[in-house]
């Protein structure tokens, strides 16, 4: 491979402008996840105190080897919803290390209203356990909820991805073999009961830990029986009568020793073996990213730019560099990882949709990894584009990319609109994990193209009745629109609903997608298979 050879003016005033305004975004990403992570209110820390219990992350601090990375999922779920103050959905996801393999940790964060289940909790631990399914990772849970939160029960109880789906992923873990340690530091009521009780090991905390369908409340509402939580499900009745548990620990330092001590003695996973070496650095400086992206997603950029920024040596080899050259296609490493790359340079024609389903074959065959760097409008639309059949050709990228069997991820780096989100392997096309930059936008148009959209539909059907809008008449039909758009595009919305995985300081991205792919060879890859594609 060759290194790329950046073009970039560090100097240049559009670089300082992209690179303050890049900044100041982050700055306010970090700030929003300092406050998701730690800022709480001080009652609520000092019940934990009280209560003798650590905070979550504290908890993870003890559980995982000391300075190794975590991959945190989700850290900004929820941002937007329930008045903003149910940080992470009240749950922190993860992908840890544990005496040197990967590990999936669900932990409910006790600190947010008792650890209680919202929707977006509910998604959120679906999503952590089909991380685990798609990359045959093992799960330790942290067990501490309040159970649902009921005044929303009929978003989180009965749809096939609401509730019971965690359940039916414990089971489908369990039936992969894959091992699942429950640490229970609180109640564990109703629903979430069944955590520890289809985790293969379970440990419960003397005093704070308990296990019931029913807690004492609701035992006494309908039976009337008198019962204490220890005695209905506490430690010892669970581990020396019940069986639902299989250890008692003393405090949460020992419960954590004890989960690490199960794992150390579960067997491995073997890995899936794909074309690795010794990881390089990229040759330019990563910080330089941020003075590429611009400040408007509508201003292009070349992505070879932030390829050389992300990849090991700033090596590239590029296929077809003279071919579709709105789709870059190559071959890189990240963290010593042979991958296939496919980044925007542009809206996707023909050719360039082609190109990238060839390419795509390629890597699926040769089992190296893909990865999808987003920045596009969609397909080109037209009479010309559509005579040359650009929804057939656009149609066989997305058949090929569905039917490719690697691992992929992708990063949303600037605009994400329409079926162009499709074809680079958006959220709904099984891609092992998804981020977005803090700029980024995503959509099924613009906002500009959505209000532009509507208003002349509206012009239409109204001078069909004789009707002539005003200027100001058509600015009240744009402009809700454009409101609209604009608030329900950017990131942190997309984050909020967990639309993706996560919010990047792009600085970041190496190690997101490094400690990605390299958790992702606990899961063998299948055989390449794909669909009719239409000639």
């Amino acid at each position: 491979m060759s290194r790329i050879i950046s073009k970039i003016d560090t100097a240049s005033a559009s670089y300082k402008k992209n690179y303050d305004a890049m900044t100041e975004k982050v700055q306010a990403l970090k700030d929003q996840v300092h406050k998701a992570r730690f800022e709480r209110p001080e009652r609520d820390v000092e019940r934990l105190r009280r209560q003798k219990k650590l905070t979550v992350r504290e908890r993870l601090d003890l559980l995982l080897d000391p300075g190794t990375p975590f991959l945190e999922i989700g850290t900004l779920v929820a941002n937007k919803a329930y008045t903003g103050d149910v940080h992470g959905a009240g749950q922190v996801s993860g992908i840890g290390i544990i005496h040197g393999r990967e590990v999936i940790i669900h932990a409910d964060d006790p600190s947010i209203k008792g650890g209680a289940w919202y929707p977006l909790s509910v998604k959120k631990i679906v999503r952590t356990l089909d991380i685990a399914i798609e990359n045959h990772l093992p799960v330790i849970h942290l067990c501490d909820s309040a159970g649902g939160f009921l005044p929303l029960q009929s978003e989180l109880f009965p749809d096939r991805h609401a509730a019971g789906r965690i359940f039916r992923n414990q089971c489908t873990l369990s039936k992969m073999g894959i091992p699942q340690i429950a640490v229970v530091l609180g109640h564990c009521t109703a629903g979430g009961a069944y955590i520890p009780a289809l985790s293969d090991y379970s440990v419960i905390v003397r005093g704070n830990g308990g296990v019931f369908l029913g807690g004492p409340p609701l035992v006494k509402a309908a039976t009337g029986e008198v019962v204490s939580a220890e005695d209905l499900g506490g430690a010892a009745m669970h581990t020396s009568v019940s069986g639902t548990c299989d250890y008692a620990a003393d405090d949460e330092p020992h419960a954590m020793a004890i989960a690490r001590d199960i794992f150390y003695n579960t067997s491995p996973i073997a890995k899936q073996v794909i074309d690795r070496v010794q990881a390089q650095p990229p040759f330019y400086d990563p910080r330089e990213l941020y003075g590429i992206v611009p400040t408007d997603w509508k201003t292009g950029f070349d992505m070879r730019e932030v390829i050389a920024r992300v990849v090991d040596a700033s090596n590239f080899h590029e296929y077809q560099p003279d071919y579709g050259t709105t789709m870059i296609c190559g071959y890189a490493r990240i963290w010593g990882c042979k991958v296939g790359i496919l980044a925007n340079n542009g809206v996707l024609f023909n050719d360039s949709s082609l190109k990238a389903a060839h390419f795509m074959r390629l890597c699926d065959r040769d089992r190296t990894p893909l990865v999808f760097l987003q920045n596009i409008t969609g397909y080109m639309v037209g009479r010309e584009y559509e005579e040359r059949g650009i929804t057939k050709d656009g149609a066989k990228m997305i058949m090929t990319q569905v039917g490719c069997t690697v691992p992929k991820f992708t990063v949303i780096v600037g605009g994400s609109f329409g079926a162009g989100n499709y074809g680079m392997c958006g959220r709904a096309f099984d891609g092992r994990f998804l981020w977005m930059w803090p700029q980024s936008q995503i959509a099924v148009m613009g906002a500009e193209q959505a209000a532009n959209t509507l208003a002349d539909v509206k012009i239409r059907q109204l001078e069909r009745n004789g009707h002539q809008l005003s200027a100001q008449e058509i600015a009240a039909i744009r402009e809700p629109v454009l409101a609209s758009f604009e608030a329900e595009s950017d990131a942190y919305y997309s984050t909020s609903q967990m639309w993706d995985d996560g919010i990047l300081d792009p600085l970041d991205t190496r190690n997101a997608l490094g400690m990605a792919i390299v958790s992702s060879l606990n899961a063998p890859f299948s055989e390449p298979g794909y669909g009719v594609l239409r000639l």
